[in-house]
């Protein structure tokens, strides 16, 4: 059988999604924690590499499995077994077919920013803090001119393998909550280090380095070297993996929000 399964994970102390030798990834303790309850090993094939650092709360991924074990065993006994920072949210029988990257409609990302002068002791590893003002209506109206279906070269990281730089970007939107500003961009894929090199640019347009248009002459000039400085890691969360509807798969869960 093929299950599709939901994941979230607090990113700080994995060196990114993927399986490498000698370094903590969240793909090698999910196959060690379904592994034993499937009493054979499993490979798990996910929608969304994320980087050291990156978390998530709307993660999904599919394995195949001939071990027979009903819906409640393959969660409870994965969670069991799983670290503390790692959990399996749901678990789905779905088609022979149905692939947890390809058969994605859409990613969907959070990206959230303290903003003020003191540093926080509580949400260091979980928001990115900027201690210059932001001006979230500026970031906002830079943000508007990236949407739509075009060439993210500009945004891309130097050694990103995609074979196309084409993306679609449905939605970017930032908002302010307090000292709190989200940027949150859904797209039907992203680039490498894309949505964290989106958030470098609109940054700057916030604290009044770059004007509002910058944004807009980062991507049609597509180069990488234009686009100033590739926000951190801890500030990223994804949020959600969109399929189509007649899979009857889970509902993404809200956005992570500390306000």
């Amino acid at each position: 059988m093929r299950f599709a399964i939901g994941i979230e994970y607090q990113g700080s102390r994995f060196h990114g999604w993927q399986r490498q030798q000698g370094s903590r990834s969240v793909q090698a303790c999910v196959e060690a924690a379904l592994g034993q309850v499937a009493n054979q090993p499993v490979a798990v094939v996910t929608a969304g590499r994320t980087d050291s650092g990156v978390h998530a709360t709307g993660q999904v991924a599919h394995f195949d499995t001939t071990s027979q074990r009903s819906g409640y065993s393959w969660h409870r006994g994965a969670n069991s077994l799983l670290p503390h920072d790692v959990a399996v949210t749901w678990i789905a029988p779905v088609p022979d077919d149905f692939h947890a990257r390809f058969s994605a409609l859409g990613r969907c990302y959070r990206y959230v920013i303290l903003n003020r002068r003191t540093r926080s002791a509580v949400f260091r590893d979980l928001a990115t803090q900027e201690y210059r003002p932001l001006d979230a209506l500026r970031m906002q109206n830079a943000a508007r001119s990236l949407i739509g279906e075009h060439d993210f070269s500009g945004f891309r990281a130097a050694g990103c393998q995609a074979s196309s730089p084409m993306r679609t970007m449905y939605n970017l939107d930032v908002r302010r909550h307090g000292p709190w500003i989200c940027v949150d961009v859904c797209a039907n894929a992203f680039l490498q280090h894309m949505v964290r090199n989106l958030v470098g640019v609109l940054t700057a347009v916030g604290t009044g380095d770059r004007p509002e248009h910058w944004a807009r002459a980062v991507l049609l000039g597509r180069d990488r070297r234009d686009g100033g400085v590739t926000a951190p890691a801890c500030g990223l969360y994804l949020t959600a993996v969109k399929y189509p509807a007649r899979l009857g798969l889970p509902a993404p869960p809200e956005p992570i929000q500390f306000w």
